[in-house]
């Protein structure tokens, strides 16, 4: 008999008929009642056996039920199982199993990473996630863009950080050397020094010099020693790339593409992010109500649909902040005193949740805090730079108008001491047929903690990778 899923059951498909459905335990009561679920749905279907069937059943046993789709005769689900045959796929030992019925820490199940997708929490975030994953590729395939897969592998620094993961195949313990002591790159694999990528954006940018407009969508790599909350060393970038488009179009774009696969989220995982508010609401609940969020999940989704974006540059942003009571009152941790300071979560939060009441994008920033490929305005002190901020994290997106000027381009380098040899690819868009382009950076993990609320991005990726930590 062909498989149903429970997602299908539960809305009632095959009422009355004889149905096989396949999953794990969650629990089983009674020596009656199973609790089962395969994935589908963050609701489990009730199966019921017959009294003294001497079947015995634990969580995480994984089974297949034949029997008939009946209206429900209790409470909590509108649909049960009426089970003519049980068998047991797999068994799980209760003795070991570690995930039985009971709430865990999510640092305990960061330790069985591999596990914890069976919890009705990371089952939600991974099908929101997954969603995510949909809705981007949905929205920029019906403005005509280009999925363009950037090299994993790269000899360039986009942010110039340097904070990045080598690449090599030489032996570690006794690598070829130069004259000066330094590690003969020339006798490696690529006969130079590599790196994992941090960032597909330059190679898009000659990828939207011919097709117009493309994005990347891949994993990108930061080795930064950082144990916050807010960062991975291996996550996944969103990077679009659009030719002939200036900063204003730029910020549009942003603004309805993350409006778009909000929205298609919310569309198809209703049942997943109602559970994900009820969590949210309950670790609130938990804080004090100084640290308490003044939204529920749903009401920051909501927040974010039916609010335009405020534009704003940096320099009324830092009057506003340096002008505000919270900052003359000393309760930034980090005081606003003058022009050209790189903001903080807090300032952008304070600007989005208390000053403006919406959602807000920034732009024109001084050119000393931001990358050496953007735009330089006519002042010769900001740049054409962007980014978008939202209640509860502050910055979502990065991105800028790009410099297409050769001439004011290699001057940037020059000034930041960069190597124009190892970008004399990415320099030949600017000198063969160069034209005004823009583009932004979009952290996936950021985006999924947004939606579903999770606190900690380690909790948003199937494996995370942090110091420390590269599991599985």
């Amino acid at each position: 008999m062909k498989r149903s899923k429970i997602k299908d059951l539960l809305a009632g498909v095959g009422l009355g008929e004889k149905v096989t459905t396949m999953g794990w335990v969650r629990t089983f009561r009674n020596d009656m009642f199973i609790a089962l679920n395969d994935g589908s749905t963050v609701k489990n279907l009730q199966c019921v056996v017959k009294e003294n069937s001497g079947l015995k059943l634990y969580a995480g046993t994984c089974i297949a039920v034949t029997g008939s789709l009946i209206e429900s005769q209790g409470k909590g689900q509108a649909y049960e199982v009426l089970a003519d045959e049980v068998t047991i796929l797999g068994e799980a030992d209760p003795q070991s199993y570690p995930l039985q019925p009971k709430e865990h820490s999510l640092e305990f199940l960061r330790d069985i990473a591999h596990l914890r997708i069976r919890t009705n929490l990371f089952g939600a975030v991974m099908r929101v996630r997954s969603a995510l994953a949909q809705g981007v590729h949905k929205f920029f395939a019906e403005r005509g863009f280009y999925y363009f897969n950037a090299p994993i592998i790269t000899g360039s620094d986009c942010e110039g950080a340097g904070e990045m993961f080598c690449v090599t195949s030489l032996p570690h313990d006794n690598a070829p050397r130069t004259e000066d002591g330094k590690v003969d790159y020339s006798k490696d694999f690529f006969a130079r020094q590599t790196n994992l990528t941090v960032s597909g954006q330059l190679e898009a940018e000659t990828y939207a010099m011919a097709l117009g407009a493309v994005y990347t969508f891949g994993p990108t790599f930061r080795a930064e020693n950082s144990h916050t909350t807010r960062h991975l060393a291996e996550f996944w970038m969103i990077e679009p790339e659009v030719a002939f488009a200036d900063l204003e179009e730029n910020m549009e774009l942003a603004e309805s593409f993350i409006k778009s696969v909000i929205r298609y989220a919310m569309d198809n995982c209703g049942d997943d992010i109602d559970f994900l508010d009820a969590r949210y609401a309950r670790e609130e609940n938990k804080k004090t109500a100084a640290s308490r969020s003044a939204m529920g999940l749903k009401e920051k989704l909501n927040f974010i649909l039916n609010n335009d974006f405020k534009r704003v540059s940096y320099t009324e942003a830092v009057d506003i902040l340096k002008n505000s009571k919270a900052n003359k009152k000393g309760k930034f941790k980090y005081p606003v005193e003058e022009w050209g300071i790189d903001l903080q979560s807090e300032h952008e939060r304070y600007l989005v949740e208390k000053h403006f009441g919406c959602p807000v994008i920034l732009y024109d920033y001084p050119a000393a805090i931001k990358a050496f490929y953007m735009r330089m305005n006519d002042d010769g002190r900001t740049v054409r730079a962007m980014d978008v901020l939202f209640p509860g994290i502050g910055e979502i997106v990065g991105g800028s108008q790009r410099e297409e000027r050769m001439d004011v381009l290699m001057q940037k380098i020059k000034d930041l001491g960069m190597d124009e040899k190892t970008l004399w690819w990415y320099l030949d868009t600017r000198r063969f047929g160069s034209a005004p382009h823009s583009g932004f950076g979009l952290g996936f993990e950021r985006l999924v903690q947004f939606v579903t609320g999770m606190e900690n991005i380690r909790d948003v990726i199937p494996f995370p990778r942090y110091p420390q930590s590269a599991e599985f």
